[in-house]
C-alpha cells in the first residue's frame, strides 16, 4: 500500500456498512479546519452524519486552542456532524473516545488506551485526539466531532518537544497503515458505539474503564483555573471524571472545563 495514496470518498464508502455516519462523505485536499467546514454544513439539519476529511489543515486545532500539526497526507483528519444527537456531551465524548481507540487498536501492535478526556494513547504515547464542539443552530444543539489520527509520521515529523510523547501507527507497527481501511473502521466504530450508547450507556462505561489509563491512578488536573489532585475512581455520564481528592471528599469534573496536567 502506497503511503501517498490519497483519501477518496468513493473508496471509503465502498462496502461501508453504516446507515448514519458516513452516508455523506466529502474529502478536501486542503482546508483551514475540518471542524470549521463542518460548522457551515451543520446549518442544514439534513447533513446529520456527514463526514468531512482533509489531507491537510492549515489551522487545525485541539482542545484549549492547541494547534494540531500534520504534514499533508500523514494523518486521518476528519469531522463528523451530528445535528440530531440523543446523547449529552459527556456520554458523546466517552463514546467517541472508545470508538476511536477501538478503530486504531484493531490493526496495531500494542495496546490502545484512553487518556480522558480526548487523547488516544498507543504504547504509552499519544496517537490521536478528539475535539468535540457544540453549536446552537435553529434552537437545537448540533455536535461536531473532530478527530485527528497520526498515521504516517516518523519520529522527526513531530516538533522536538513532542517526540517523546507522540507517536503514529506506522512507528508502532513498523509498516504503512492503509488510511482508507482505517477510515472505514473509524466510521463503523463511531456508528456502533453511538448506537450502543443510546441503548445501553453502561456498556460504554465498562469499555471506557477497560481502556482508561487514569482509572485507579493519581491524577492532577486544572478545573476553571484551579488545581486538584486525587485518585481517579470512575466516570459519571453527566458530570465527568470522578476523583477521590487528596484533600478529602469526592468531586466530579466535566470535560468542557477541565484539562489534565498529569
Amino acid at each position: 500500500m502506497s503511503k501517498t495514496e490519497l483519501l477518496d470518498s468513493d473508496k471509503i464508502k465502498t462496502n461501508l456498512r453504516t446507515r448514519r455516519i458516513g452516508r455523506k462523505i466529502l474529502v478536501y485536499n486542503r482546508t483551514s479546519s475540518t471542524n470549521d467546514v463542518a460548522a457551515e454544513y451543520a446549518k442544514n439539519k439534513s447533513n446529520d452524519g456527514l463526514v468531512i476529511f482533509a489531507e491537510e489543515q492549515t489551522a487545525g486545532r485541539g482542545r484549549g486552542g492547541a494547534v494540531w500539526q500534520s504534514r499533508p497526507s500523514d494523518s486521518i483528519l476528519c469531522s463528523i456532524i451530528l445535528t440530531d444527537s440523543k446523547l449529552n456531551a459527556e456520554l458523546l465524548s466517552l463514546s467517541c473516545a472508545v470508538a476511536v481507540a477501538e478503530a486504531i487498536g484493531k490493526p496495531t501492535k500494542g495496546e490502545t488506551k484512553i487518556k480522558w478526556p480526548n487523547d488516544i494513547i498507543l504504547n504509552g504515547k499519544k496517537v490521536a485526539g478528539i475535539l468535540l464542539e457544540s453549536k446552537t443552530i435553529n434552537g437545537g444543539v448540533t455536535y461536531i466531532i473532530g478527530i485527528g489520527i497520526n498515521c504516517h509520521q516518523k519520529k522527526d515529523s513531530f516538533p522536538a518537544e513532542l517526540q517523546s510523547t507522540a507517536t503514529s501507527i506506522d512507528i508502532e507497527n513498523h509498516s504503512v497503515v492503509d488510511r482508507i481501511s482505517l477510515a472505514k473502521r473509524l466510521l463503523s466504530s463511531i456508528e456502533h458505539w453511538l448506537k450502543l450508547a443510546e441503548k445501553n450507556s453502561e456498556k460504554v462505561i465498562d469499555q471506557w474503564h477497560k481502556m482508561s489509563i487514569q482509572l485507579g491512578h493519581r491524577v492532577t488536573l486544572l478545573y476553571n483555573g484551579k488545581r486538584f489532585s486525587g485518585n481517579c475512581i470512575g466516570i459519571d455520564l453527566e458530570k465527568g471524571l470522578i476523583l477521590q481528592l487528596d484533600s478529602g471528599g469526592v468531586r466530579m469534573f466535566d470535560a468542557a472545563h477541565t484539562s489534565i496536567e498529569k
